[in-house]
């Protein structure tokens, strides 16, 4: 079966009570659309989109169609970008909606056609590519392409009835490449991005599976909330995505997946978020890079169900490393730009105001475990960071999951906790001033800050907790960072440890029997 006659299947499937008179004529011109050229009109439900998912997962897998690949295929990074969307013939551009819809060209690195639908009451129809709805140069390899070849991907654009940010020009999610996801946040920088789905993410042995976004279904549109619903599919897996995101300080996207699985995973990864961190103020080798630091996250933040707060900062490993933290019905995740100081990174691209993504679940997600996938980089370029919530629940062909949760693209974690804060990890050579630095021993220095810090008694000093896997400590104390900034405290400790195996270490403050600060942990791979 081919990949076309796939999607026809498909389209055949989301039929199951069509109406044969209530179908418009295949490649009408919707007065709404701004010109979009609209297919037929077919049944479309939540429930429906769902049941073909269930069906189509008992069914051999065909991969999306990639049209013409010779030509798509010298459609470089530089030529796609000089393809330009036309917002004259954006979805909603001359509607009552307030957000407009435009669209991805497709190209070398976005090869694989995504259908798009509009949603229109308890129907929808296929917008069809046309060559007219993009901006091009003259002699652009992309006039090369057949009729109807289909989008890439989408974006969803400012409001119309923004009088600071022009429609025309920006745009606050945007969905491409992959079951990938992201969006600008409250700092209106675009940074990390979110996933569908997670299949066996560095499992030895076993190449990672990346499911596809193979068709959308947008709208309807209410007051500040966009609806957009996506079928996901992939070798092992078929899912139905419902996400309703709200656009108001930060944004938010209420998230309802049904995924049934066609075989066995290992690592079941869901709800992930993947970032870049190459390097920050933790540890930077001498002339990584002429910037001070580099990543769009700098820590993964847990609210454990129990109620503890914890911080792990991110590693540059050596080696792929996956970290994993048992949890029962957590409260929350998320990988957090902390810090927001433009000092810091000395970088045009603004990876100061990068957003903090956090995960919120909904209902009851029983036992499982955080777990962190940290990948070696040596540039920039890369996401080499993944956070996930696995299940316990084996994920064994023929199993369905259904999961509900909020995702929060905001400056900061939507529910700070009272206690103070990990604000900076600091490493350097073990020992005291103004003797030889001994071999094997590393110095910390973890700063926190707020909290009961700032309201500590004259003369009280915070205590710090502190445990490792193997090793030993020495040389501990805290003290209050000499900035004149109230609650601003650091542990300083020393470790000496041999060989090269990673240690993992625990630390938080407190005064007598009270918990002065959320629970730093961290990974450290002697060097």
């Amino acid at each position: 079966m081919t990949g076309e006659v796939h999607r026809r299947a498909f389209l055949a499937g989301t039929a199951l009570m069509a109406a044969a008179a209530n179908s418009g004529p295949a490649g009408a011109v919707d007065s709404t659309a701004s010109g979009l050229h609209l297919g037929a009109r077919k049944p479309f439900s939540w429930e429906l989109l769902k049941e073909r998912a269930r069906e189509l997962a008992g069914q051999p897998y065909y991969p999306p169609p990639r049209p013409a690949p010779e030509v798509v295929g010298k459609i470089d990074y530089q030529t796609w970008g000089e393809i330009k969307f036309d917002t004259a013939h954006a979805l909603y551009a001359e509607s009552s909606n307030r957000f407009p819809i435009t669209f991805f060209h497709l190209g070398r690195f976005f090869p694989k056609s995504v259908e798009m639908n509009v949603v229109e009451g308890e129907q929808a129809r296929e917008i069809i590519y046309d060559q007219s709805y993009f901006d091009m140069p003259a002699d652009s390899i992309a006039r090369e392409l057949p009729k109807g070849v289909g989008f890439a991907g989408l974006r969803i654009q400012e409001a119309k009835d923004n009088e600071e940010l022009d429609w025309k020009r920006n745009d606050w999610v945007a969905f491409l490449g992959a079951a990938y996801f992201r969006s600008i946040g409250e700092l209106h920088q675009y940074g990390l991005s979110a996933r569908g789905v997670a299949l066996d993410a560095a499992v030895a042995g076993r190449a990672e599976e990346f499911p596809d976004f193979t068709r959308f279904y947008i709208g309807p549109e209410s007051g500040d909330t966009v609806t957009l619903h996506a079928f996901m599919e992939g070798p092992s897996i078929v899912g139905a995505c419902r996400f309703l995101m709200t656009r108001g300080k930060g944004v938010l996207m209420d998230i309802d997946q049904s995924l049934y699985l066609r075989a066995d995973i290992t690592r079941f990864g869901l709800t992930p978020l993947t970032t870049m961190y190459w390097f920050s103020e933790t540890v930077k080798k001498t002339g990584a890079d002429w910037r001070p630091e580099v990543h769009d996250s700098d820590g993964l933040a847990m609210w454990a169900g129990s109620g503890e707060r914890l911080w792990r900062p991110l590693n540059n490993p050596p080696r792929v490393m996956a970290s994993a933290f048992s949890d029962d019905n957590p409260r929350g995740f998320g990988l957090l730009q902390r810090d927001r100081n433009f000092d810091h990174y000395q970088d045009g691209v603004f990876y100061d105001r990068r957003p903090s993504l956090w995960v919120e679940p909904k209902g009851s997600w029983g036992k499982g475990s955080i777990q962190l996938i940290e990948i070696p980089t040596d540039d920039e370029i890369h996401d080499n960071i993944v956070a996930m919530w696995v299940p316990e629940k084996p994920a064994s062909a023929g199993s369905e999951f259904d999961l509900s949760f909020r995702l929060y693209w905001l400056a900061d974690e939507p529910f700070p906790t009272p206690l103070a804060r990990c604000v900076a990890t600091r490493l350097g050579n073990g020992g005291q001033p103004g003797q030889p630095r001994p071999q094997g021993v590393r110095k910390f220095m973890v700063e926190f800050l707020g909290g009961p810090l700032a309201d500590l008694p004259f003369g009280k000093k915070p205590e710090p907790v502190l445990w490792a896997s193997r090793g030993t400590f020495s040389y501990i104390f805290t003290e209050a960072v000499p900035d004149e900034l109230g609650g601003h405290w650091r542990a300083q400790f020393d470790l000496t440890v041999e060989g090269a195996d990673p240690v993992e270490m625990r630390l938080f403050l407190r005064l007598d029997e009270q918990v002065l600060s959320e629970t730093w942990l961290y990974q450290y791979h002697p060097f």
